[in-house]
């Protein structure tokens, strides 16, 4: 007996011609909105291999960030892609965030807890506060103001700004030139400040070291995505402040630390999720945030420009109180800018598994309570800039 199977097109339209019409006809009606998508995300890879050729910091964002912006001015409207792509961007950067945290690192940090944990919260208590003061001089709401000048972990903040009502473009540009003024800035002050000592210099090692062996790409790649999923699906169930980037956090940070493997997360793939994520933002550019935006970046220069100093002082301080090398210390409490703060430790000769280790503590426990804490002290502005209730005095209420 012969079957015989027909797999043309032909074959196809005779024998189901109500499918194929209606196929037909969603492809049809669906291609153009397709095609845009398509274009949007062309033209974001082309902007973010251009800002990474030239070298620009969190090229890879900032770049697509900048085409969806220039692509919404040249339509006129706001241009959202559908939801899951910013979804993706936020599995993906919580869980190259969560890889970036070892037990070592915590052990290291762990030496000098009570004085690491002062400076920690004088940096960022000095940050939220010029985050308050942004938002009261340039007119900008508090959610956006704080998120935009939390220390550290900027990519993971912008990726959660959104779902915790702050504005994504607004707090996307602050964090980035408060990035790009402190890399600016601190490390050319700290190089003029401590000369380089060639004799004090330490190894190059910024990753943490291990001994675990590592797996096959498809293996890790798979344990990421599982993870991602499972860390959506508690983010909501636990209804956590940014459920697509906490959730996938949390349960990575557990797996990673549980697994007797080494998890690696290949640089193109967070680099996607940093395109994704920074083109989703950007499409959503409209005239009326720019005007407000102008005035905060002016305002921002300053601040930041004040945080550098004081952040200066109070790593001299935690020199004074540890005994830790002057330039480490200083280094490890600069508000931002892990790679630009390592290069510059290993340039002057300082520890840079202490500098590693003090900026991701203070990264962990800014990821921790950020959302929170911000979701807290924007409900109590608000409220304590609320009007006062009138008093009814209706012809009813009044006393005879």
């Amino acid at each position: 007996m012969i079957f015989k199977i027909s797999l043309l097109p032909d074959a196809y339209v005779v024998a189901y011609p109500h499918s194929y019409l209606q196929l037909k006809e969603k492809i049809t009606v669906s291609w153009p909105k397709t095609q845009k998508i398509i274009g949007q995300l062309v033209i974001a890879l082309l902007a973010g291999w251009v800002c990474s050729w030239l070298k620009i910091p969190v090229g890879w964002l900032l770049g697509p960030m900048l085409a969806g912006i220039a692509y919404a001015i040249k339509q006129g409207s706001r241009q959202p892609l559908p939801p899951y792509f910013k979804l993706i961007a936020q599995i993906i950067i919580g869980m190259v965030t969560a890889s970036r945290f070892s037990l070592e690192t915590v052990m290291i940090a762990k030496t000098y807890f009570i004085p690491l944990l002062l400076c920690v919260c004088a940096t960022g208590g000095l940050s939220m506060f010029n985050g308050y003061l942004l938002s009261r001089w340039a007119g900008i709401d508090q959610a956006t103001g704080f998120l935009g000048f939390i220390p550290g972990a900027a990519s993971s903040i912008v990726a959660m700004s959104e779902e915790m009502g702050a504005d994504a473009i607004a707090v996307a540009l602050i964090q980035y030139i408060r990035v790009l003024l402190v890399v600016l800035l601190l490390p050319a002050t700290a190089t003029f400040l401590f000369p380089v000592q060639l004799e004090a210099q330490t190894a190059a090692n910024v990753a943490a070291t291990t001994d675990l062996s590592t797996l096959p790409l498809y293996l890790n790649l798979l344990i990421v995505a599982i993870c991602g999923g499972l860390g959506i699906w508690l983010g909501k169930r636990l209804k956590f402040p940014s459920a697509g980037f906490l959730g996938p956090f949390f349960v990575g940070l557990i797996v990673f630390w549980l697994l007797p493997y080494s998890i690696e997360i290949p640089r193109s793939v967070f680099n996607g999720g940093l395109l994704l994520l920074g083109i989703s933002i950007g499409v959503q550019f409209d005239w009326e945030v720019a005007r407000k935006l102008l005035k905060a970046v002016y305002i921002e220069i300053a601040l930041v420009c004040v945080l550098s100093l004081i952040c200066l002082g109070i790593g001299y301080e935690f020199h004074v109180l540890t005994g830790v090398e002057t330039s480490t210390a200083i280094l490890g409490f600069t508000p931002g800018g892990i790679e630009a703060m390592i290069a510059t430790v290993m340039q002057l000769g300082g520890d840079t598994g202490l500098v590693l280790a003090m900026q991701l503590t203070r990264m962990l426990g800014i990821i921790l309570i950020a959302p929170w804490l911000v979701g807290f002290l924007a409900k109590r502005v608000k409220s304590s800039h609320a009007p006062e209730a009138v008093p009814d005095s209706s012809p009813s209420q009044a006393k005879v």
